[in-house]
């Protein structure tokens, strides 16, 4: 795959964009966001301008970074089935893993997340997320399958083994849309799992404004949701058990759920026990929510603070619904036009815990699918006894930051934290694809 030049090719839908391309994607009267407008004066000590340093160059679409601890090797996971390897002596021309021959990229699909065993190396797994054909057994309408697998890495860590292959979990999913794709180990030691909606809703389940999507079904699918499962323990039926203080354990739904009401959750990650998922959105607003265990985050009855297609839409679900649990606003909005912070498609990232720009310590950084030169950076409240750290309105205060070397990054497809703290994105630019160090600009 060359340089992304559509917005929407894999985070919003190739059929809805190779004809219309950036313009004809967005909404045409997206509703301006004042509150962000508001809050930006809180973030004025930081930096005006950050830089882009070139860690990790000859890259094509890559969507993942693992940094192997203890050492100065990184793994990149590139959209196409390759797993590449970086060290002192640069990029390896050798794959540390390739699954091109089974991975197929039509639309959003492709190797869409990638994370090491928490106790690697002592534990050497490498578990991967990607796109399958349709297997045996699943409706034959269907698109493709949803794969979670892991590999053994050899003891040198050269190379991941090809035939050590163990399927953990698999999914059908019914397009090739809305495929959310990234995993996480989160601090209790259980791998998190983000599975988009596909694109299609089930039969009404309890919302008659535009459909309930399969992100308010937690009972015939496992779709729209992030998931939550214990792999270090399987069944000869499966590759993982259910931890048992899953949410919906003991309750009406699948047990896997750890939290639902999801579009695209395209990027996931943890700072201690907080677990940020950006969301991408429809087609006016984008978000990141700060997710709590059995969570329901709104789509589609809303998209972000707002109701989806309709006037009027309700915070909670029915009584007869999980006993009427509230629907969770975002911590971070934005719209795709008519706000000092907007743009197309969220792509996640992680809260910065580094030395190199101590002004963003504590503070998320994330960013845009298009960047147009800036990253963004959202700012915990001070109240800390506001609602899951939220301000009266609910979002945190943004801002933009302007990136001196903007031509590097043109698309912008993920991030990553090694573990001295020190954010990183992946995307594509100037110098092609790359791995890029958030720096200081000076």
């Amino acid at each position: 795959m060359g340089l992304l030049t559509d917005r929407r090719e894999f985070l919003v839908g190739a059929a809805l964009c190779a004809t219309t391309g950036i313009a004809g994607c967005a909404s045409p009267s997206a509703t301006e966001s004042p509150e962000l407008s508001e809050t930006l004066d809180a973030t004025a000590q930081l930096p005006e301008a950050i830089g882009l340093q070139t860690t990790v160059s000859g890259l094509d679409a890559p969507l993942a970074v693992a940094f192997v601890p203890g050492t100065d090797q990184q793994y990149v996971a590139e959209r196409d089935g390759r797993v590449l390897r970086h060290g002192p002596n640069g990029l390896q021309d050798d794959h540390f893993l390739d699954l091109r021959d089974t991975v197929e990229t039509e639309g959003e699909k492709g190797l869409l997340g990638m994370a090491l065993h928490p106790d690697f190396p002592d534990d050497r797994r490498l578990f991967v997320r990607y796109s399958a054909p349709l297997r045996e057994g699943m409706p034959e309408d269907y698109s493709h399958t949803f794969v979670l697998a892991a590999f053994e890495v050899t003891g040198d860590g050269t190379r991941a083994r090809r035939d050590s292959e163990r399927s953990i979990l698999e999914i059908p999913q019914p397009r090739p849309l809305h495929n959310g794709g990234d995993i996480a180990f989160g601090p209790d030691g259980f791998l998190y799992v983000s599975v988009g909606d596909s694109g299609e809703s089930p039969e009404e389940v309890w919302y008659d404004g535009p459909g309930g999507g399969n992100g308010q079904d937690v009972t015939k699918n496992l779709l729209g949701s992030v998931l939550r499962l214990d792999v270090d323990t399987w069944t000869d039926d499966r590759g993982y058990v259910v931890p048992e203080d899953n949410p919906l354990v003991g309750r009406d739904g699948l047990d896997e759920h750890y939290a639902w009401g999801f579009r695209n959750p395209w990027r996931l990650s943890f700072d201690g026990e907080d677990l940020y998922v950006a969301d991408v959105g429809q087609n006016r607003f984008e978000e990141v929510n700060l997710v709590e265990k059995g969570g329901n985050y709104g789509w589609n009855v809303k998209e972000g603070t707002h109701c989806y297609k309709t006037d009027d839409c309700p915070d909670r679900t029915p009584d007869h619904v999980r006993g009427g649990e509230p629907l969770r606003d975002p911590i971070v909005e934005y719209p795709h036009e008519g706000d000092p912070i907007s743009g197309v498609s969220v792509i996640g990232g992680y809260v910065y815990r580094g030395s190199a720009l101590s002004e963003l310590d504590g503070r998320y950084v994330f960013g845009d699918f298009i960047p147009e030169g800036q990253l963004f950076v959202a700012s915990p409240p001070d109240d800390a006894d506001t609602d899951v750290g939220h301000e009266a309105n609910g979002l945190w205060p943004t801002a933009a930051l302007e990136l001196v070397d903007a031509e590097k990054l043109t698309r912008a497809l993920s991030f990553g934290r090694d573990e001295d703290g020190e954010v990183y994105v992946l995307g594509t630019g100037s110098e092609g694809g790359g791995l890029f160090r958030i720096v200081s600009a000076r």
